[in-house]
């Protein structure tokens, strides 16, 4: 057993108790994007029990933490949590339940705050007073916002001095105890895009006297996706909402499709935003309607970088054992932890959160009842504390 094994080892066996505590306090009190001011003092406040000094970011909420010290020299390494939940209900009947309604951690960032806060605090122990280099903890605002609170932590000079950034997710269709990583694109760009299409409106017994907004919308909703594919085979148009009317005789002035536009590849997303606006041109150009396009642009596929992908891999094997590592596919789900790469080599991996044996169906992010097997929280600081401590080791 290594001394950093031992040092775990003797933190979790003293602080795990409180971890799984903190998490579903978290879990019961979520907060959306921007309005984590709970979250962000409780992780503050604890932070500062250690002894070490926190910084709240500028928009308000979240923090860094520069462990041992701000003062401390680098190489310096950054651990990122995601701390904002999910405008959704959660439906779970368990003790720590959501309290705020409508709103629900169905995704682990509280998983992943909790992970990051017990790096930070098992660090405090393991750099000690005369370190060789430094790990920064972020503790990022709105990762389920678009374009991502990401950039709220570049702005504020969050990551000005990381020589390399590490990060997780829960995944619920990998075990406890095991742990997935992809060097290259491990997500996929994530845009969103609203379509107002107009009409005169009309009485539904003279459809031929305006223009058939209802029909119209339904034209773009099923073929506009086809038409988008078809031109480029890497983009994926996925309609969430439609709404046109709402009388059953009036031939409305005003229909509205709101969606997603994903893709794996980073040349589509550059190229989607003109793409989308041609093909719906095309497509509108003789039905009389006029339309606007409103495209907000997400982050980039997360692109990680295979040497520090090799550092999360060889940390996941020294963390959970040699059967403890997966290789995972790209998702098509996207994470604004593509924003750093952009400036800083990293990477990013998958926690598994399933329980071993479990014979239900794996939940799927976002779902309702999503939850996790707490077990995991131990196991993603033991992954995350390595990766740093070898990180910090290779660039020292």
């Amino acid at each position: 057993m290594t001394t950093v094994d031992a040092v775990l080892d003797d933190f979790l066996a003293e602080h795990i108790q409180e971890l799984v505590a903190f998490r579903r306090h978290l879990h019961a009190r979520p907060e959306i994007g921007y309005d984590e001011h709970e979250t962000t003092a409780l992780v503050a406040q604890r932070l500062q029990v250690a002894g070490l000094t926190p910084r709240e970011l500028a928009v308000g909420t979240g923090l860094v933490c520069d462990v041992p010290g701000p003062d401390a020299p680098r190489p310096r390494v950054a651990l990122r949590a995601d701390i904002d939940a999910l405008a959704m209900t959660d439906e779970k009947e368990v003790a720590y339940r959501s309290q705020h309604p409508g709103i629900a951690h169905a995704c682990g960032h509280d998983v992943h705050t909790t992970i990051v806060l017990g790096c930070g605090l098992a660090l405090a122990r393991l750099l000690g007073d005369a370190p060789r280099g430094s790990v920064r903890l972020v503790f990022q605002p709105a990762e389920e916002t678009v374009p991502g609170g990401a950039l709220d932590v570049i702005a504020d000079g969050g990551i000005d001095d990381v020589d390399a950034i590490f990060g997780l997710h829960c995944d619920p269709k990998l075990d406890v105890g095991r742990f997935g990583v992809r060097p290259g694109p491990i997500t996929a760009a994530a845009d969103l895009v609203e379509i107002r299409i107009h009409g005169p409106g009309g009485h539904t017994a003279r459809p031929a006297l305006t223009v058939d907004l209802v029909a119209t919308a339904s034209e773009v909703a099923t073929t506009l996706p086809q038409r988008l594919r078809e031109r480029e085979p890497a983009l994926s148009l996925v309609f969430g909402s439609v709404h046109a009317g709402d009388a059953a005789n009036v031939i409305p002035s005003l229909a509205v499709l709101r969606g997603s536009v994903r893709t794996p590849d980073r040349q589509a997303w550059d190229a989607a935003p003109a793409l989308l606006e041609a093909e719906l041109n095309d497509l509108l150009s003789s039905s009389g309607a006029t339309h606007e396009i409103a495209y907000s642009q997400g982050p980039p596929p997360v692109d990680n970088e295979p040497a520090a992908t090799a550092v999360l891999a060889g940390a996941a094997r020294a963390a959970l054992g040699p059967d403890g590592l997966r290789d995972v596919p790209q998702s098509d789900g996207g994470d604004d932890f593509a924003w750093y790469l952009e400036r800083v080599r990293g990477s990013y991996g998958r926690l598994g959160v399933r329980t071993p044996g479990s014979t239900d169906p794996p939940l799927d992010l976002h779902a309702s009842t999503f939850d996790v097997d707490e077990r995991a929280i131990e196991h993603g600081i033991r992954v995350l504390v390595h990766a740093a401590l070898s990180a910090l080791h290779g660039l020292a």
